[in-house]
Parts: structure tokens; C-alpha cells; sequence
């Protein structure tokens, strides 16, 4: 069924704030106990990949979930523009090199689609070109997938609305004026070229599935990644390693 962004809401009326903040803060401890596990089996890896627009809440999600967990088992990646080293191979080569190595938890705050999303709406790289990457990145996410490493991707659904709040908040917000950059009111005059795109990258590269995340209010688009992380790292039916010694043995239990 073809994924139409307009039929997912960003915000959810059916969720209580309070009883939803309550259980996202367990979720949250949860999420740090087995990704604690996770180190320290080193067997599976977590990619989460988060996409949307400027101001759709990538930033806070990826604060929220790496609350509880081990640092020393967490990575995250920021994806800005390639640089020259990184445009002089091909457009997966600086993404293959920031995938997680077992054991770990990467997040990507933007990712390997940008290299679609961009140049289509912006038209600096030719369709043709373009066209042949959906099915590369489909190829490469498998590639990753049967190495043992879970992939998850969400896509921060935000109104206009929201996120003009949002960016006027960084230009009045002495706290928040590091994060504003004028180019963000640029592309947000080409919205709806992004969100055609967008709809054309989560319906073309859907084999490992997208969620779609209402984004309107941060609590909201907190608990819905978060159950979806927790579910992900249940189903790996985590293993604390066994001791490997040659001078001790385990007590009895």
C-alpha cells in the first residue's frame, strides 16, 4: 500500500501527556539495560535512523534514548554536507564507514537519504543518477542487516505549524540562537518539493520499513520511537556473554 505522508497525523489526540511521559521514562530505563547487554554480548548491532525536515525533532529524540545507555556503547552521527574527500567516492562510502560494529548503538541524525532528497529537489545531480540510488541504498541496508545489525528508520513527521514555532524559537531563544541557520527558511519554502520526495524515498525504499513518528510535540515523538527501539532490542533475546576464565570458576547457584 503506497505510504502517503498527508494520512499520518503529527499529533496523536488519543495520548494522555502525563501517563504518556510516565511510561516513555520506563521505556527509556529499559532501553538502557539492554542496550547495556548489547555491549557487552557483542554479537548484534542498532542503527537508528531518524529523518525530517529542519526542526522536526532529531535532536531531542536522540538525547531522550540515550539517557539511560552505556556511552561506551552509543555512537551518533550527524550527517551535514559531503565533503570534498567524501564527494570524491561514491555517495554510500561515508555512510559505510559510520555503520555501528557489533555491540553498538548508532544513531543517524540524517542519513544515507539525504544523498536522494536533496539533489532531487535542489536538481544538482541528474535524475538518472538518482534513480539508480533508491535501489543501492536498498541493497546496502541489507547488506547491513544480515551482518547482524537491526535497522530502524523514522521518519519525524512535523506540520508547518510546529516547525515555525520551532525556528522562530532560535532566531528569540538566546539558547537556542546556535542552532539557527537562515538556509532552514529557505527550504522551508520548497516544503512540499520535500515531502514529494520524501513519499517517493518511504515508499521506494520500504523493505526494512519506515515508521512514521508524530512530531508535534516532543513527548509524543519520544514514546513513539522509543516502544519502537524497545520492541527491537526484546526481539534479540540478549544474552549476558559467559565467563571466560581458566582461573575461576562460577559460583553455584
Amino acid at each position: 500500500m503506497k505510504i502517503r505522508i498527508e494520512d499520518y497525523p503529527t499529533f496523536n489526540k488519543e495520548w494522555d501527556k502525563d501517563k504518556t511521559e510516565d511510561k516513555t521514562k520506563k521505556i527509556l530505563k529499559k532501553i538502557g539495560e539492554l542496550q547495556n547487554k548489547m555491549y557487552a554480548q557483542n554479537k548484534f548491532s542498532l542503527l537508528i535512523v531518524l529523518q525530517g525536515t529542519d526542526a522536526s525533532g532529531k535532536d531531542g529524540v536522540t538525547k531522550a534514548l540515550v539517557k539511560y545507555c552505556n556511552p561506551l556503547g552509543i555512537k551518533i552521527h550527524s550527517f551535514k554536507k559531503p565533503t570534498d574527500e567524501e564527494y570524491a567516492h561514491d555517495f554510500l562510502w561515508r555512510v559505510h564507514n559510520a555503520a555501528p560494529r557489533k555491540g553498538e548503538m548508532k544513531i543517524f541524525i540524517r542519513s544515507h537519504y539525504e544523498d536522494i532528497l536533496v539533489p532531487s529537489v535542489e536538481k544538482y545531480i541528474p535524475e538518472d543518477v538518482i534513480e539508480k540510488r533508491y535501489k543501492v541504498i536498498n541493497e546496502f541496508e541489507k547488506l547491513l542487516e544480515n551482518n547482524g545489525t537491526v535497522i530502524l528508520k523514522f521518519f519525524m513527521n512535523v506540520s508547518m505549524e510546529a516547525q515555525k514555532e520551532r525556528l522562530m524559537e532560535r532566531i528569540e531563544l538566546r539558547e537556542k540562537h546556535w542552532k539557527h541557520k537562515d538556509g532552514d527558511w529557505d527550504t522551508r519554502e520548497k516544503w512540499d518539493k520535500y515531502m514529494e520526495v520524501y513519499e517517493k524515498i518511504l515508499n521506494n525504499c520500504n523493505t526494512i520499513p519506515w515508521h512514521l513518528v508524530p512530531s508535534d510535540k516532543n513527548w509524543q515523538k519520544t514514546y513513539a520511537v522509543a516502544q519502537v527501539v524497545l520492541k527491537a532490542l526484546e526481539d534479540l533475546d540478549l544474552k549476558w556473554p559467559e565467563l571466560i576464565t581458566e582461573k575461576f570458576k562460577p559460583k553455584e547457584k
